[in-house]
């Protein structure tokens, strides 16, 4: 009885093995029939990028669909390489889903590309570019010819890697509202940590906020220590007292949680100037000529520029269109004190600044 049992067991062991072998068998091969190639754009294309339309399609890319034994849902990824590159490291364009073939390149991200790839901006240079296709990540496929362009990128974005805090409160020049030409405050050249004020307030009090329209993040404080608070769930800290209008120097360390609020005598028989304006090589208009900021009309000492397209170069801010009083410094994006000129990388700029004590904050990428 043993045995048939034994004999049975290997019968259905044997069937089994048969039945899958079967099903292998029948399963279908996925092979390899053509691969995609780009139809457009054609050969030697020049694309001479603009910072100004960054977000607009620059070219649009078709290309043949790839072929496989079997219809199956295809990736295709758009590759672009220095001239003469083995697209070992090579850069993604765009890719698609769903056997789309084309795609939509916008400037910045074209620009991007051909900046990972070693171009220098504003400076002309060919890149190769190819189409691949793949199947659930195998079976891929590279086209056998290519496309070659020549792009120009512009300058792309200047690191800024500052956290900036503007005044809010009955005391500043923008009341309660936190969105309504809030008064920033300057950061030392030395410490980003370290954040002052010198100016004029108003009988009352004050907080500072990281972002205009919101109230989170926020700094308030008492007796000199700061109390951060990090989102609106959190407990609202306490307001920093101004006890009498006039001119004080406000001075925050957000590392330190600690301030102070001082007088500042000074402010209040300091000259007042018709005009300050910023001039040097990296503005419009060189060394000739200044270009006028706006002053204030709550503080006669605050300036301010609008979004402002500078170059690589240097500049200062000066008064009354001469060079009697001028104020410059040493360091990129904040900083004073000093009559060096100041250093600018090319973008387009905030600009913020204080002839009290020569302060001054410029904010790129705008």
């Amino acid at each position: 009885m043993k045995n048939i049992y034994k004999i049975l067991i290997a019968f259905i062991g044997v069937l089994a093995v048969s039945c899958n072998t079967d099903a292998v068998d029948e399963r279908p091969i996925l092979n390899v029939v053509a691969a995609p190639e780009i139809t457009a754009p054609t050969t030697g294309q020049n694309y001479v990028l603009d910072v100004e339309k960054a977000s607009d399609e620059v070219a649009k890319f078709t290309w043949s669909a790839a072929e496989y034994s079997t219809d199956v849902a295809i990736k295709y990824t758009l590759l672009i390489d220095k001239k003469g590159g083995d697209f070992k490291s090579a850069k993604t364009l765009q890719t698609t889903t769903n056997s789309i073939t084309e795609v939509s390149v916008l400037a910045k991200e074209l620009n991007q590309a051909a900046i990972d790839l070693g171009g220098k901006p504003e400076v002309a240079a060919e890149y190769d570019v190819k189409i691949t296709s793949n199947v659930s990540g195998s079976f891929t496929q590279v086209s056998k010819g290519l496309i070659s362009i020549t792009v120009t990128p512009y300058v792309g974005k200047v690191e800024y890697n500052f956290v900036d805090w503007y005044l809010v409160g009955d005391a500043t020049v923008s009341g309660w509202d936190n969105n309504k030409g809030n008064q920033i405050l300057f950061r030392s050249a030395k410490n980003a940590n370290e954040y002052v004020f010198t100016g004029y307030f108003k009988k009352g009090y004050f907080k500072a906020i990281q972002n205009l329209g919101s109230w989170a993040p926020m700094y308030g404080g008492k007796d000199g220590s700061l109390v951060y608070r990090a989102t609106d769930g959190d407990q609202d800290p306490p307001s920093i007292e101004i006890p009498a209008e006039g001119y004080y120097k406000f001075k925050m360390d957000v590392q330190k949680l600690a301030y102070t609020l001082e007088p500042y005598a000074a402010g209040a028989t300091a000259p007042t100037y018709s005009t300050v304006g910023i001039i040097g090589d990296s503005t419009a208009k060189g060394w000739d000529a200044s270009t006028p900021m706006v002053k204030s009309t709550f503080n006669a000492h605050i300036w301010t520029l609008g979004v402002t397209s500078l170059n690589d170069g240097g500049m200062k801010f000066r008064a009354n269109d001469a060079w009697d009083v001028s104020w410059g410094g040493t360091t990129a994006f904040s900083g004073g004190g000093t009559g060096d000129n100041i250093p600018v990388a090319k973008s387009k700029y905030v600009i913020y600044f204080n002839d009290l004590d020569g302060s001054y904050l410029m904010i790129p990428n705008q």
